[in-house]
């Protein structure tokens, strides 16, 4: 008994838990391979019960990562798509040759950030390739609305009757972006296009042999320049418009005529055929770089400093410096502001201590705070003394002509209070 508990609980947890499934597939080779990427079985994955108990599941977004085990990548003739995070996603494909492939799938909840693992295993079989084949482009057509297998036998209808035959199977589906298409634009009636690709044990009809025909070729080039598809009479089968096929597309392919096989390589004796001796040429002569690096080198070296020297010439050497700027100023001039700064400050420091005293001497013109005397206003415009240096050689003549006389405790040289 305790042997069988320990066996049936793994066995248990496995399958309750929801382990990695595994779906088996067994395709033949030329044959398209579709497989849709249900949201709705993953979120089963990710709520196991919430269907039990709530009776509904979330509409979760997904997105799906594929690729082959072990590998970063799908094989080279599987691919996939999904365009939206609330659309399925579609694994689809032709293989070309008989082996085994392993995919595995990862679903993303992007609510939760929960994943589930799924594993594919696709065994494919030997199968003889049919020898007719077709491709048809489908203007009107997206690689999703395409894939799934509503619209596959929507398609593979209209196609069986331009082809006159029931026996006519899909053999590949491809994106027009895959091919070199432009990407549409994001407007109402722009859509990427898709190819179709059908194969068929019958031979074509009386209307895909027009593609062959000359007058076909005229009318594609003309449509090249603007002209419009023309559709042959009795060869539109197309019941919805968007499965249409554009006729200047459509390819035929007779697979039933072997190619010739290239010819087999001529085996030689592996002795190269003896010819003369071998003389390497002569080693080129010697070249001269001196003048190179004079002009690469020694030449802007040379302007570099030509120019560093006059940026210092103009920007040292025109310069008049602080002693020719004092000499050129009066003593008077360069002091004046200085004292009437402090001479203000100390007057309104005794304003400020006393309300009642008269009008401050700052507003009088001309005066001299500590005496009280008010001097001769100078010939100029405004009271105040000038700073031009016009104005200042004129104050500096009034002083040593005596038209202005100093105040008493200044000196006359200074013409200023000592």
């Amino acid at each position: 008994y305790r042997f069988c508990f320990f066996f049936f609980f793994p066995v248990c947890t496995v399958t309750f838990l929801g382990a990695n499934a595994e779906i088996k597939f067994t395709i033949p080779v030329g044959k398209l391979f579709t497989y849709e990427l249900m949201r709705e079985t993953f979120q089963n994955d990710f709520e196991p019960l919430s269907k039990l108990y709530a009776g509904r599941l979330n509409d979760d977004p997904m997105i799906f990562k594929c690729n082959l085990q072990n590998f970063p990548d799908l094989p080279e003739w599987l691919r996939f798509t999904q365009r939206h995070p609330f659309d399925n996603g579609f694994l689809y494909g032709t293989p070309t040759s008989p082996g085994k492939s392993i995919i595995e799938i990862y679903a993303i909840n992007k609510r939760s950030y929960e994943t589930a693992r799924h594993i594919l295993v696709i065994k494919i079989v030997p199968e003889k390739i049919l020898p007719y084949q077709a491709e048809f482009f489908i203007e009107l057509r997206e690689i999703e609305k395409v894939l799934p297998s509503s619209v596959q036998d929507e398609i593979q209808s209209d196609l069986q009757k331009l082809w006159g035959t029931k026996a006519l199977e899909i053999v590949n589906i491809t994106n027009a972006l895959d091919r070199g298409g432009r990407v549409p634009l994001p407007l109402a009636g722009h859509f990427e296009g898709v190819y179709v690709k059908v194969g068929s044990e019958q031979y074509f009809s009386e209307c895909l042999l027009r593609v062959l025909t000359p007058e076909h070729t005229k009318q594609c080039s003309a449509k090249d320049k603007g002209g419009k598809d023309k559709i042959w009479s009795g060869c539109l089968f197309c019941n919805i418009p968007s499965n249409c096929i554009t006729w200047c597309k459509t390819e035929l392919f007779d697979l039933s005529k072997e190619k010739p096989a290239p010819p087999a390589p001529t085996m030689g004796p592996g002795i190269l055929e003896d010819v003369m001796e071998f003389n390497p040429p002569e080693s080129p002569p010697s070249r001269d770089y001196f003048p190179d690096y004079i002009v690469t080198v020694i030449v802007p070296l040379i302007l570099a400093i030509i120019l560093c020297l006059i940026l210092g010439y103009v920007m040292f050497g025109r310069r008049e410096g602080m002693y020719n700027k004092t000499l050129q100023t009066p003593v008077l001039i360069q002091l004046h502001h200085h004292h009437t700064i402090h001479d203000n400050t100390d007057e309104l420091r005794g304003m400020a201590a006393n309300r009642g005293v008269p009008p401050p001497l700052s507003t009088l013109p001309m005066f001299n705070s500590r005496t009280g005397e008010r001097a001769m206003p100078l010939q100029s415009d405004s009271p105040s003394i000038p700073l031009i240096m016009a104005q200042q050689s004129q104050v500096s003549n009034m002083w040593r002509g005596g038209q202005i006389q100093p105040a008493k405790g200044s000196s006359p040289a200074l013409g200023m209070n000592l």
